[in-house]
C-alpha cells in the first residue's frame, strides 16, 4: 500500500492517475502565470476574431455605398416584355396588361431571382408603359420652339404607397378598360405639372390607332415620397419631365417637352389603342442591406445568369417568351471590385505583419514558461516521466486556461462587431487558442526529448546553430528575396507572397542580427575590462552571453518595428497624396473664382479675414490664342511678388518675383490691340510656361490675342511643370502690369492660411465660387471601403506595436529573478545601488539598441525595396479624377524613429524600476528567494 502511494507521489504522469489533480495543483502554485496567459489569449483571440469581421463590415458598407450612390436606373434590374402578340385575340391581349396577371407574374419573377441577389420589395414594382413617346396637340402645354410636346403613359403598381401628398385624387378606373376606351384618368408629379403647365382637370389628348384620340383627364398632382428611390428614379421620366433636343440639332437646336402621365393600373389596356407600343415590365431594385462583399463573385454570376443564362430562361417561362433582362448593376460591381482590389493587398500587409508578431509573442510566452520550469521538467524526466505523459499534462494545463480565454475573446469580438462572417472569426480565434495551448508542450517536448541530469548552458556564446537551422534560414532568405522581387515586379496585385514581403524582410533581418549579435559585444568587452570599475565590463560580458531564446523577442521586435514603419509610411503616404491632390485641384488653401472680373475691393477685404496669410489676385484668359492660331492656351496675369510668394508656399512651380516683372518703362499691354513693351529690348513680356507650351512656341517672342481683343507679345523665359492658378498641362504666366486694363482685372483669388473660415469667405465672395482645400481633400474619402481600410490598418499597426512592447516586457520579466539574485550577490560584495542600476541598464541596452536600430534600418530597407511595387493611389484617392500621378510609398521619419525610441525607453525604464525594487529588499531575503527558485 505504501508502495502504491509512493508511486503516485513520485510519478504524477502515471496513466492510473487522473489529470485534474495534477493540473489543478500546478495552476494553484502559479496563478499569476495562468492569469497572464489567459489575458494574453483573450486579447489575441479577440483581435484575431475582430479582424475578419471588421474587414467584412467595411467591405459590405463600401459595396452598399457604391450601389446606393449609383443611379437607380443603373442598379435596378429591368425585366420587360414587348406588347402581347398581335395574333392573339384582343381580349387576351388586354388581359395580359391587367394588374392581376402582372401581379402574379411579379411574384414568380421575385421567386426566380437567383441568390445572393435579393430584391427590395419596397422599391420594386411592375406595370405597363408605352415604349414610344406620342405627340399631343394640346395648346396649353409649352412649345419652346413651336414643337408639340410628347408624353409617355405608364400604369405602375402601388402609386398610392409612394406619394407624400396628392392635390386632387389618384386616378382610378370605374369600369373595365379596353383598347377602345375613349377616356381614362391619370396623375402627374408636381415637377411635371409645373414644367408642362398641367393642372387638376386638364385633359390631354393622346393620338389613337384605328380609333379617336384617348382623352386623359388629370385628376391629381402628386409629390413623390422618395424621388431618389428606385420606384421613381429607375424611370426618371415618370416624375421629372425633360426638354428633348431634336437629333442632329446643334446646342441651340429645336427642343420639345417630354413628360409622363400616370394611369391607374386597371387602365393599362387603353394603351393598346395608342401608337405608344406598350411594354410590360417588372422592375427589381436590389436590397442594399442584403449585399455582401464576400458574395461578390456569386452576385456577378447571378446577374450574368439573369442577362443571358438559366435565370433568364426561368423568367421567360414565368412571364412571356419575349421577356428580356437589362441592368448596369454589373458595371457598378466591377467598379467596386477594382477599388477593393487596390485596397485589399495593403490591408493584407498590415494583417500579416500583426498576425506574425502576435504568433511570435504566443510562442514566446510558451517558450519562456518552458524555460522558467526547466528544472521541474528535468526532474520529472529524470525520475521516469515519459515524454508523452509530461507533454500531455502540460497540454491539459494550458488548455484549461486557454480554451475558456479563447472563447471569451471570440465572444467579445462578436459582441463588439456585429455582422460579418462567423466562420472566419471562429477559425481565427481557434487558431490563436490552438497556438496558446500547444506552445508550452511543444517547446518542452523539443527541449526534453533526451533525459538529462542537469541542464547545459544555452546562451548565444555556447549554442551553435545546427545545420537544419542554417538550411531553414537560407530557405527563408530565398523566399524573402522572391517575395520582394514579386512585389517589385507585379505590385500588390501579384499574389499572397507579395503581402508577406515586409514581414519576411523583418524575419530575415532578425535571424541575421541574432547571428551577428554577440560579435561586437565580445569585441567591446575586452577593452572594457581594462577600464576602472567592473560595471561596464560585467554588463557587456553578460549581454554577450544572453540566452539563446532571445531570438524570439528579437524576432517579435524587428517584425513589429518593420510592420510599424511600413504601415506608418503607408498611412503617411495616403495623407500626403490627398494633400497634394487637393492642392493641385485648388491651387492654394482656398480659391475664389468668378465667371467675370471680381470687385476691386474684394482682395483687401479677404486679407482681413481670420487665418488668411496671403492673397494672390490673378486674371485668367482661358481662350488666349498664341500666334493668332486656333489652339487656346490659358494666359494668367499675376502680380509677381504675391504670386511668387504663393508658389514658394505651395511648392508648385516656384520662381523669383524679379524673373517675371515687367521692366520699367515697358508698355506691352497698352490696350490698343498690340503689345509694344521693351522687355529685354524685344518689346515682349517675360513669361513662365509649361513644358508643352515652351516646346511648341520656343523662346522667341510671339503674339497672344486675348479674349478682349487686345494682343500682347510674350517671350518664354522660365519653364515650370505646374502652377497654382490653372490645373491643366498648358499655361502662360505674365505680369498683369503688362496687360490692358480689362484683361488685368482679377477674376480669381488664391488664398493661403490656416483654418480658413469657409462660411465667412462665401458670404464675402457673393456670387463667386469658393473652393477650400480642406473640403476638397475630404471628398477623396468617398467610400467606406477607404475609411474602413485605413482604420483597420491603423489598428493593426498599433496592435503590432503593442505586441512588440509585450514581447520586450516578457523577455525582461523572464530574466528578472536571475538579475535580482545577481544584484543581491554583488551587493554583498560591495556593489552600490547606483552601480546596480547602471549594471541592469547597460546589460539591457545592447539588445534594445540592436532591436531599435535593426528595426529602423529594416523598415527603411523594406520601404525602399518595396516602394516600386506599392501604389497608394487607390486607397488615397479612389475614383477621384485629380491631376496627380501615382501616389508612391516613401519613408516616414516619425514611423521609423518613434517606435524604435519607445523600445529603448521601455527597456531602460523597466531596468531602472527593477534595480530600484531590488534595492528595497534585503540581500539575504533576495538570495533566499532566488535560491528557492
Amino acid at each position: 500500500m505504501r508502495r502504491s502511494v509512493r508511486t503516485r507521489v513520485l510519478a504524477p504522469w502515471s496513466r492510473t492517475r487522473v489529470l485534474a489533480p495534477w493540473v489543478r495543483t500546478r495552476l494553484g502554485t502559479a496563478p499569476g502565470a495562468a492569469c497572464a496567459l489567459a489575458l494574453l489569449v483573450v486579447l489575441t483571440a479577440c483581435l484575431a476574431a475582430a479582424l475578419p469581421r471588421a474587414v467584412d463590415r467595411y467591405e459590405d458598407a463600401g459595396l452598399r455605398h457604391a450601389v446606393e450612390r449609383a443611379r437607380p436606373d443603373s442598379t435596378s434590374v429591368s425585366v420587360y416584355a414587348a406588347q402581347p402578340d398581335p395574333l392573339m385575340s384582343q381580349g387576351m391581349r388586354e388581359d395580359a396588361l391587367r394588374p392581376d396577371l402582372l401581379g402574379a407574374q411579379y411574384r414568380k419573377v421575385l421567386a426566380a431571382v437567383p441568390r445572393p441577389l435579393v430584391a427590395d420589395p419596397d422599391q420594386s414594382t411592375y406595370g405597363v408603359r408605352t415604349h414610344s413617346p406620342m405627340e399631343v396637340p394640346d395648346a396649353f402645354i409649352p412649345r419652346p420652339n413651336g414643337l408639340p410636346a410628347q408624353v409617355a403613359l405608364a400604369a405602375q403598381h402601388d402609386l398610392a404607397g409612394h406619394v407624400r401628398s396628392v392635390t386632387g385624387r389618384l386616378p382610378r378606373a370605374s369600369e373595365p378598360v379596353t383598347a377602345a376606351t375613349a377616356e381614362v384618368e391619370a396623375a402627374v408629379t408636381a415637377e411635371t405639372a409645373k414644367s408642362m403647365h398641367i393642372k387638376v382637370g386638364s385633359v390631354i389628348h393622346v393620338p389613337g390607332v384605328e380609333r379617336g384620340p384617348l382623352a386623359v383627364h388629370i385628376t391629381g398632382i402628386v409629390t413623390p415620397r422618395d424621388p431618389n428611390g428606385a420606384y421613381w428614379a429607375a424611370q426618371p421620366l415618370l416624375h421629372t419631365p425633360t426638354l428633348v433636343l431634336l437629333p442632329g440639332a446643334g446646342a441651340e437646336g429645336d427642343r420639345y417637352w417630354l413628360g409622363g402621365l400616370l394611369l391607374a393600373p386597371e387602365a393599362a389596356p387603353a394603351m393598346l389603342g395608342t401608337p405608344g407600343n406598350p411594354w410590360r415590365y417588372w422592375q427589381l431594385a436590389p436590397a442594399p442591406g442584403d449585399l455582401h462583399a464576400y458574395e461578390l463573385g456569386r452576385l456577378k454570376s447571378a446577374i450574368a445568369s439573369l442577362e443571358g443564362g438559366p435565370a433568364l430562361r426561368a423568367m421567360r417561362t414565368r412571364t412571356d417568351p419575349s421577356t428580356d433582362v437589362s441592368t448596369d448593376l454589373d458595371d457598378v460591381l466591377g467598379t467596386y471590385t477594382d477599388l477593393r482590389s487596390g485596397i485589399r493587398p495593403l490591408v493584407a500587409v498590415a494583417a500579416v505583419g500583426t498576425g506574425t508578431v502576435a504568433a511570435v509573442v504566443l510562442l514566446m510566452a510558451g517558450g519562456l514558461a518552458a524555460d522558467r520550469r526547466r528544472s521541474e521538467l528535468l526532474l520529472l524526466r529524470a525520475r521516469g516521466g515519459s515524454l508523452r505523459g509530461v507533454t500531455g499534462r502540460l497540454l491539459a494545463e494550458t488548455s484549461i486556461v486557454s480554451l475558456p480565454a479563447g472563447a471569451l475573446g471570440l465572444t467579445a469580438a462578436l459582441l463588439a462587431l456585429p455582422g460579418g462572417r462567423l466562420s472566419y472569426a471562429v477559425a481565427a480565434a481557434a487558431t490563436v487558442t490552438a497556438v496558446a495551448c500547444t506552445a508550452l508542450p511543444l517547446r518542452a517536448a523539443a527541449v526534453h526529448r533526451v533525459v538529462r541530469i542537469h541542464g547545459a548552458r544555452e546562451d548565444v556564446a555556447s549554442v551553435r546553430p545546427s545545420r537544419r537551422r542554417t538550411v531553414a534560414e537560407l530557405t527563408l532568405l530565398v523566399v524573402t528575396l522572391g517575395a520582394v522581387e514579386t512585389l517589385r515586379r507585379n505590385g500588390t496585385s501579384g499574389d499572397e507572397l507579395a503581402s508577406l514581403a515586409p514581414v519576411l524582410v523583418g524575419v530575415a533581418a532578425a535571424l541575421v542580427l541574432v547571428r551577428l549579435y554577440p560579435l561586437p559585444l565580445r569585441g567591446l568587452a575586452r577593452p572594457a575590462a581594462r577600464l576602472r570599475g567592473a560595471v561596464g565590463h560585467l554588463s557587456l560580458a553578460r549581454a554577450g552571453r544572453t540566452s539563446a531564446s532571445a531570438v524570439l523577442p528579437l524576432l517579435a521586435l524587428l517584425t513589429a518595428l518593420t510592420t510599424a514603419a511600413f504601415g506608418g509610411s503607408v498611412l503617411s503616404g495616403v495623407s500626403e497624396a490627398r494633400d497634394q491632390a487637393a492642392l493641385l485641384t485648388v491651387g492654394a488653401d482656398a480659391r475664389v473664382e468668378g465667371t467675370t472680373a471680381l470687385p476691386s475691393s474684394l482682395p483687401d477685404r479677404v486679407r482681413g479675414l481670420h487665418g488668411v496669410r496671403g492673397v494672390a489676385a490673378v486674371s485668367i484668359a482661358y481662350q488666349a490664342k498664341p500666334n493668332e492660331g486656333r489652339q487656346s492656351v490659358p494666359l494668367v496675369g499675376v502680380d509677381p511678388r504675391d504670386y511668387a510668394e504663393l508658389t514658394s508656399r505651395t511648392g508648385l512651380g516656384a520662381f523669383g518675383a524679379g524673373e517675371l516683372r515687367v521692366p520699367a518703362g515697358a508698355d506691352a499691354g497698352s490696350g490698343t490691340g498690340t503689345g509694344t513693351g521693351t522687355g529685354s529690348g524685344s518689346g515682349a513680356l517675360p513669361a513662365v510656361a509649361s513644358p508643352q507650351v515652351a516646346s511648341t512656341y520656343g523662346t522667341r517672342p510671339f503674339p497672344v490675342r486675348l479674349e478682349d481683343g487686345t494682343t500682347v507679345t510674350v517671350r518664354i523665359t522660365l519653364v515650370r511643370d505646374r502652377t497654382p492658378a490653372v490645373t491643366g498641362a498648358d499655361f502662360l504666366l505674365v505680369d498683369r502690369a503688362g496687360l490692358s486694363a480689362d484683361a488685368a482685372r482679377p477674376s480669381t483669388l488664391l488664398l493661403t492660411g490656416d483654418h480658413l473660415d469657409g462660411a465667412a469667405l462665401r458670404r464675402m465672395a457673393g456670387n463667386a465660387g469658393v473652393l477650400l482645400r480642406s473640403e476638397e481633400r475630404a471628398q477623396y474619402v468617398d467610400s467606406p471601403l477607404q475609411s474602413g481600410a485605413e482604420r483597420v490598418y491603423t489598428a493593426a499597426v498599433a496592435a503590432g506595436a503593442g505586441y512588440a512592447v509585450l514581447a520586450l516586457l516578457l523577455s525582461l520579466v523572464r530574466a528578472a529573478p536571475e538579475r535580482r539574485a545577481l544584484l543581491a550577490r554583488l551587493r554583498t560584495m560591495g556593489l552600490t545601488r547606483a552601480q546596480g542600476r547602471r549594471l541592469l541598464v547597460l546589460e539591457s541596452l545592447p539588445q534594445a539598441v540592436l532591436a531599435a536600430a535593426g528595426g529602423a534600418l529594416t523598415g527603411w530597407a523594406a520601404i525602399r525595396l518595396l516602394s516600386p511595387g506599392i501604389d497608394l493611389t487607390t486607397i488615397a484617392l479612389a475614383s477621384a479624377q485629380v491631376p496627380v500621378g501615382a501616389a508612391e510609398l516613401h519613408t516616414d521619419a516619425v514611423s521609423l524613429t518613434v517606435p524604435a525610441l519607445a523600445i529603448i525607453a521601455v527597456t531602460v525604464g523597466v531596468a531602472g524600476v527593477q534595480a530600484w525594487w531590488t534595492g528595497r529588499r534585503g540581500s539575504v531575503a533576495e538570495l533566499r528567494v532566488g535560491d528557492g527558485r
